[in-house]
């Protein structure tokens, strides 16, 4: 067996073109020709950012609450409803917005819609069911945080936020916030959210299908829109690094969360600020993987990406590293975050991330719910219909000058806050003694 010296360099990117973006009054749908399975999802904007303080995770369990029956139908009837059609219903949440869809052979998808409207408009909402479905959303978040990292993703979310702001709180709550989830919580914010008309999403083989109809059964009887929750949050950059520890005694790991704020999801630069995180952390071939992981050997992975919602966003470090290797992983990983902003990309580093992140588009978005996803994002973020159309030339096209003038414009080394989740007897010295910034302790 012989080693390879050199890694290969990047394929040419695989070819894609994005379906046509086809609009009616309230409807956003591509075509999909011979495509037999279609998706339809109702977009409204009752996401995470409308929940109140204290009840974070109150949209999830509406989402959850949903399916277990109609004002026309209890759980089972409705059920077998979406069984007949061979369809199925799927609800998910996040900071912008709330989603309830149905995936159904094309053919049948004009009845599927109608039992999508029928959850969305008029859900049973059984003050059992809530219950029940609060409790086992409480349980499952508490066999969750028991495990090492939400914590200290809630640790980093409260340092670069605020826990005054509901961004700064668990996208999906916590057990805590979830276990004070009452049935009038769940009815209220039904019912002050699910008026409004919303965005219906529809991708597949659209040849026969009305799609003037399929609006007019999900937006039958719906008021007007809700008032916008406003415009991109400002960020106000810091510039001294904080190191947040969040204690966790006899852990033979540390797990690390180093972040900060950056700009939201539609910014212009947004195309070379994936691709300068790409280089940094955002696949294998990475700077961050190749030091941390294969030069140093401190983990068996770490990832940095921007993620990024309507109003915000935020640089993601993410790993765990054993107990030892907690501060030079630590300062391995900030000096690779600071050489990016100081000395930009390399032409040879881009070549892979432009290849890369072009060619994923023709992998990921092959199915109708891929598609819908990617229609989701131009009416969320209020993109151009031509904006997927065009992404892998403009991925392709980026090029270095301009990928370095955005990882120096929107990485900040200085500001990071730096979470580590660990044994804090046994790491709290080194830290300290390290300089990489100010040691506090984590108030969850």
């Amino acid at each position: 067996m012989s080693l390879v010296a050199e890694r290969p360099g990047p394929g040419a990117a695989r070819p894609y073109r994005f379906p046509e973006v086809v609009r009616r009054d309230g409807v956003v749908a591509a075509h999909l020709p011979g495509q037999a399975l279609a998706i339809a999802i109702l977009l409204i904007d009752a996401g995470a950012g409308r929940e109140p303080a204290g009840r974070e995770g109150l949209a999830a369990v509406v989402a959850k609450a949903l399916e277990e029956g109609t004002g026309e139908r209890d759980s089972a009837a409705y059920a077998l409803a979406l069984e007949s059609l061979g369809a199925e219903l799927f609800t998910t949440v996040d900071w912008d917005s709330f989603r309830i869809g149905v995936q159904a052979p094309v053919d049948r998808l004009p009845d599927a819609v109608a039992l999508l409207a029928e959850a969305a408009r008029t859900p049973r909402l059984d003050p059992a069911d809530i219950a029940r479905v609060r409790d086992d959303e409480a349980t499952a978040l508490r066999m969750e945080w028991a495990d090492p990292g939400p914590r200290a993703e809630a640790a980093l979310r409260a340092d670069l936020f605020g826990r005054d702001q509901r961004h700064g709180r668990p996208l999906h709550g916590d057990p805590d916030s979830v276990a004070a989830i009452t049935v009038d919580d769940v009815t209220g914010y039904h019912g002050g959210w699910f008026g409004q008309r919303g965005t219906l999403v529809v991708a597949g083989d659209l040849t026969t299908v009305d799609l003037d109809a399929l609006g007019a059964a999900v937006f039958a009887g719906a008021g007007a829109p809700v008032e916008g929750m406003g415009g991109p949050l400002p960020i106000d950059p810091r510039t001294e690094r904080r190191v947040v520890l969040v204690d966790r005694p006899g852990s033979v790991q540390s797990t690390l969360r180093l972040g900060h704020a950056a700009p939201h999801r539609a910014h212009p630069d947004y195309v070379p600020m994936t691709l300068a995180a790409t280089v940094l952390g955002g696949a294998f071939t990475s700077r961050l993987n190749h030091l941390i992981r294969e030069v140093r050997g401190y983990t068996y992975g770490i990832r940095g990406e921007f993620g990024q919602s309507r109003r915000f966003g935020r640089l993601l470090v993410s790993s765990s590293v054993q107990t030892a290797v907690t501060v030079p992983a630590l300062v391995d990983t900030v000096g690779e975050i600071s050489r990016t902003a100081a000395e930009g990309v390399t032409e040879p580093e881009l070549a892979v991330a432009r290849s890369w992140r072009a060619g994923q588009l023709s992998v990921e978005l092959q199915t109708p719910g891929a598609i819908a996803g990617a229609l989701a994002t131009l009416v969320v973020h209020n993109l151009p219909d031509d904006y997927h159309a065009n992404l892998r030339a403009t991925l392709l096209a980026a090029d270095e000058a301009t990928v370095s003038q955005a990882a120096a414009s929107h990485l900040n080394p200085h500001g990071l806050t730096l979470v580590v989740e660990g044994d804090a007897a046994v790491i709290r010295d080194e830290l300290v003694a390290s300089g990489i910034g100010e040691v506090v302790d984590a108030q969850l």
